[in-house]
């Protein structure tokens, strides 16, 4: 027990080691889908790798689409050889009956057993399953020198296939045959025939007992056992190109399917120069999208600036003629607030009255004023005759010389009631100056 766990330990390292998983329970999880079959499980790790689906997780079946209508496909059928000698012929004549009326027997029992039972095969259930039990069950009978059996569907087969413009070898097998066994262990496992299917093709084989041999047999349709069939891409089809049929021996066969690839490989030369062009064509399409995105982007963000642009004149424009309007009004405002000081002003008193007091106003623009005002009125009178004025600014304050001061015109909190004239201490003519605070 403690050897088994050693081995089994021994068998997660190497597969960590191959596939770069670093969960000991996720490579034991794949080792035991794989039957603790360590190359299986490897193959399969690295197919999900390279983005081809795990053969464990297969997409849903459909129907299978390959060409077995082309008139064009090379047939090689090996029949059983004759009789020879008397014997011969006499062991043959004599076991004719037995023979005739034990298929006939076998065929009329699986007819009737049709209507009695569906035949279990035409459900695929377990496709992978199938391969992986087909590929134990050659390898206890015949060892593991074979081909490299392709780990997945028949339907995955085909697209890897596709994809990489390989040929792809099917072979279904039939237990029940008396060549069967002969061609697996005499032809099959041949070295020279291993190296040719390992190094120029796909191989894929199943027991045509198993529901997915049964599928694939069903749509290639074979005559007789053993049967190999080639496909490959073909008119943009995966197309049968080449079956083989009985008994054919190792040097036969490696002819046959050099033959057939030598025959079509012009076809994979084609698509692939084929795929090449359209791969350069779709780069060169998409080199011309992403130039013509990037001129298009290019011309939206001109646009774009443009838009910007009109629209940070129009709001300028806005705002100046908003300024302009508000001047407008602030000036007509102003404008109706002098007429209105002028007209509240009471009467110039005349020259010989006297309680008046003729004042000289000297203006920011050096210009000069002269109006009398009596003695009892506010200092306010003084400022509204001044604010009355065109030439007078719009915020300013009167000033005397002597003593310097500025007359507090306005009311504020120090002067809640401005003082009179009297009461500011002007003389009967005076000089004031009238400072511009329009700015600060």
């Amino acid at each position: 027990m403690a050897m088994r766990k050693l081995q089994s330990s021994e068998t997660n390292r190497r597969q960590m080691d191959l596939t770069g998983i670093e969960s000991m329970d996720q490579c034991r999880h794949t080792l035991e889908q794989h039957n603790w079959n360590i190359e299986a499980a490897v193959q399969d790790r690295l197919n999900e790798q390279e983005g081809v689906p795990s053969v464990f997780n297969p997409p849903p079946s459909r129907p299978l689409q390959v060409n077995t209508a082309d008139h064009r496909i090379y047939s090689y059928v090996v029949s059983r050889p004759q009789p020879r000698g008397l014997l011969g012929w006499g062991y043959y004549l004599i076991m004719l009956p037995f023979r005739f009326t034990y298929y006939t027997i076998l065929d009329i029992f699986r007819f009737a057993l049709r209507f009695i039972r569906p035949d279990p095969r035409s459900r695929v259930t377990d496709p992978v399953g199938d391969i992986v039990s087909f590929m134990h069950s050659f390898e206890e009978k015949y060892g593991r020198a074979h081909p490299v059996f392709y780990q997945g569907t028949y339907s995955q087969a085909l697209n890897d296939a596709k994809r990489e413009l390989r040929f792809l070898l099917v072979y279904l097998h039939g237990d029940d045959h008396q060549d069967s066994d002969e061609f697996c262990r005499n032809t099959l496992c041949a070295p020279e025939v291993i190296s040719l299917i390992n190094t120029r093709m796909l191989f894929w084989a199943c027991s045509t007992n198993k529901p997915e041999g049964y599928r694939v047999s069903q749509a290639l349709r074979e005559n007789t056992y053993p049967f190999l069939a080639m496909i490959m891409l073909k008119d943009r089809r995966m197309t049968v190109v080449g079956r083989l049929e009985g008994l054919i021996q190792p040097d036969d066969l490696i002819n046959q399917l050099t033959f057939i690839m030598d025959a079509n490989q012009t076809y994979l030369v084609s698509e692939r120069l084929e795929r090449e062009e359209r791969n350069q064509t779709q780069v060169l399409r998409q080199q011309q999208d992403e130039a013509y995105l990037a001129s298009l982007r290019a011309d939206q963000e001109k646009e774009r600036k443009k838009r910007e642009e009109r629209e940070r004149k129009r709001r300028k424009e806005e705002e100046v003629q908003q300024q302009k309007l508000a001047e407008e009004r602030r000036r007509r405002n102003l404008q109706e607030e002098k007429e209105r000081k002028l007209e509240c002003l009471p009467p110039e008193p005349s020259p010989d009255d006297p309680e008046s007091v003729k004042i000289i106003f000297k203006l920011p623009n050096d210009s000069r004023v002269e109006r009398r005002f009596h003695f009892s009125q506010s200092l306010t009178v003084i400022h509204d005759f001044l604010f009355s004025l065109k030439e007078s600014p719009e915020k300013f304050q009167i000033e005397a010389n002597f003593p310097r001061r500025v007359l507090p015109c306005i009311p504020s909190e120090e002067w809640p009631n401005p003082p009179t004239l009297q009461e500011a201490g002007l003389s009967h003519t005076e000089v004031l100056f009238v400072q511009d605070l329009t700015d600060e």
